[in-house]
């Protein structure tokens, strides 16, 4: 049985460019599905980057993905002091 085909994880500057590519070929009156064909990417994958990255350009894009990673890294911490806080309340009440 064959390997099914490793995901590729696309830059927000090559989103972006993809896209670019993806409005001028459909300008050129060429069908979705062939546009998809010739970028390498799904339908839905195109849908959903037109919905996230659409009206963008590739400065905005990188800052987004930075800030979507710092938020992650903040939710971590601040998941950490909530659990650090409850553990010193039980403490303080004596229930150890």
């Amino acid at each position: 049985m064959p390997n099914p085909p490793k995901r590729k994880r696309h830059t927000p500057t090559q989103i972006i460019e993809k896209l670019r590519q993806a409005d001028a070929m459909l300008a050129a009156d060429q069908s979705g599905g062939q546009v998809c064909q010739k970028l390498g990417v799904s339908e839905a994958t195109l849908h959903r980057w037109r919905a996230r990255y659409g009206g963008m350009k590739a400065e905005e894009a990188r800052r987004l993905k930075e800030l979507e990673v710092e938020n992650g890294r903040l939710k971590k911490i601040v998941a950490d002091l909530t659990l650090d806080k409850a553990m010193l309340e039980e403490l303080n009440k004596g229930k150890w």
